[in-house]
């Protein structure tokens, strides 16, 4: 038989818990938004010539990519410019000039903000946040791979037309909506068998 718990002893217990968040269809409106912009945006496959140019202005070599960012081991390329901002293509595209080696934490905390600013920011994981050295160093590195070639911004709608291009986005809009209508039915559904298990 176990001990009664006193109060000190409780709160230590309870804040090793962690319930799941309930996930709900409605989280995934910028999901659904980034898969309709994503699946837009022309993926332009670099040349060996232009990988180990794009490693060199960064100061790494092929057999050792690390995060532009803060220097951790590369996992993926990270977009340097956003694709979608305010839920809308910013017009930069998947090509080298718009792509650095990253680690899964700076790009997850990076996001759609401007690399500059976050980087010098507070966020939890940026490179000031987490007090990486060298960040200046790092900064002027980006710097440079922004001189080294202009990156690509198209105007998708001024290539699709304006037709084209606002029925894509009232399918994305549909979408959306129907996954709202969705949650409202999961929500009443739960709710019924949160009600049932009350009375087992």
């Amino acid at each position: 038989m176990t001990r009664p718990l006193d109060e000190a002893q409780r709160k230590v217990i309870a804040a090793a818990f962690r319930m799941p968040l309930v996930q709900t269809m409605v989280q995934r409106k910028s999901s659904i938004t980034n898969a309709f912009v994503n699946s837009l945006i022309p993926v332009v496959v670099p040349s060996t010539e232009e990988i180990l140019e794009a490693l060199t202005i960064l100061g790494m070599v092929p057999e050792d990519v690390r995060c532009a960012y803060c220097g951790d081991t590369a996992t993926e390329w990270d977009h340097l410019r956003p694709l979608v901002q305010h839920r809308k293509p910013t017009g930069f595209i998947s090509e080298i000039a718009n792509l650095v080696p990253s680690c899964g934490k700076c790009n997850q905390s990076k996001g759609n903000t401007a690399w500059r600013l976050w980087m010098l920011g507070s966020a939890p994981r940026s490179p000031t946040g987490r007090q990486v050295e060298n960040v200046a160093d790092r900064i002027n590195r980006l710097e440079a791979y922004e001189q080294w070639r202009p990156a690509m911004k198209i105007d998708f709608e001024a290539i699709l037309g304006r037709d084209e291009w606002e029925h894509y986005w009232s399918l994305c809009d549909a979408v959306n909506n129907e996954l709202r209508e969705a949650q409202s039915v999961a929500d009443a559904l739960r709710t019924r068998i949160a009600e049932r298990l009350r009375q087992v």
